[in-house]
């Protein structure tokens, strides 16, 4: 262990993540460039994740753990990011899987580029138990990110949060995370690409975990996303001096679906989802499970013809 700062700090923010978060640390901490400090903040897990975290804490000194009673997300990684010391901000999920070369090849990229304050990479999606089910997120020019994050009517995210890396100087001039109730990252990314540019490397650095429990699927936040994106979008457009573009025709408001309707949503994607991109195996297992539980719709029934079709 060195006396200075770590290069990298991990930052990792923890609730109630069980059934994942030893994968996500060992993945961690199996990183092919070492040198990090690697931040864990229990935000108030109810479910046994602390007793995991604890194991691992007093396994590796790299390792520093907090944990207090939940004051959620935004909150959680401000927090992280007051106690980091290295040069670099390295976000993290608790439920997904960074693969050994990921530290190492966005240092290189952020050496290489001292324009660019952010680098994210391409993350292949796997499902519950990590399977895969396609990949995700694109490589492209900073003008092209820049555009996308400004559009109100986007879907989805442009650059994959939880696999940044980012200058922490820059971080701390932009004023951190901004408490939105979704889309922190947006805003931020937003307020970084004023100053500096974002970037994506065209390789799968990151496994991206997709499950019913994700703070992204659960049914409030399917409602309040397009809300809070148009907030943050018309923010950063007057900061700009952008005119905002002309508002699109107002959709049937529809009320919010039930956790088991969000479930099954779900896991129809993910059966197009791995089909498209041929992984065959986990598009049936899905399609099996849909029909198991509605053996009589119409859709189950060709979710499994297509799955068994293999396309």
């Amino acid at each position: 262990m060195t006396t200075g700062p770590p290069l990298i700090s991990v930052c990792l923010p923890v609730y109630n993540a069980r059934r994942y978060v030893a994968q996500a640390v060992e993945s961690i901490l199996g990183q092919t460039l070492g040198d990090f400090e690697f931040l864990i903040l229990d935000d108030g897990s109810t479910d046994g994740s602390r007793p995991i975290l604890e194991g691992y804490a007093a396994r590796d000194p790299r390792i520093r753990l907090t944990s207090r009673a939940n004051r959620g997300l935004v909150a959680t990684l401000n927090e992280l990011i007051d106690q980091a010391r290295g040069e670099f901000l390295a976000r993290m999920d608790a439920d997904d899987i960074a693969l050994p070369d990921r530290f190492r090849r966005q240092v290189d990229y952020l050496r290489a580029h001292p324009e660019c304050s952010v680098v994210g990479c391409r993350a292949r999606l796997i499902d519950p138990d990590g399977d895969p089910l396609c990949d995700w997120f694109t490589e492209r020019p900073h003008e092209e990110i820049d555009t996308l994050l400004l559009r109100e009517d986007a879907v989805g995210s442009v650059i994959c949060h939880p696999s940044v890396l980012m200058r922490r100087d820059a971080v701390l001039a932009a004023g951190k995370y901004r408490d939105f109730a979704v889309g922190e990252e947006l805003d931020l990314f937003l307020r970084l690409a004023e100053s500096s540019r974002l970037a994506i490397l065209p390789d799968v650095l990151l496994e991206y975990r997709q499950h019913p429990e994700s703070f992204t699927h659960r049914p409030l936040q399917r409602t309040v996303r397009p809300d809070c994106r148009r907030a943050i979008v018309a923010d950063a457009r007057r900061r700009r001096n952008l005119p905002r573009p002309p508002a699109p025709a107002a959709p049937i408001p529809a009320a919010a679906p039930t956790a088991s309707q969000a479930a099954a949503s779900d896991r129809e994607n993910w059966v197009w989802w791995a089909l498209g991109a041929g992984n065959v195996g986990t598009a049936r297992k899905h399609a099996w499970r849909i029909f198991a539980r509605n053996p009589l719709a119409l859709r189950s029934w060709r979710l499994v013809y297509c799955a068994l079709r293999g396309r």
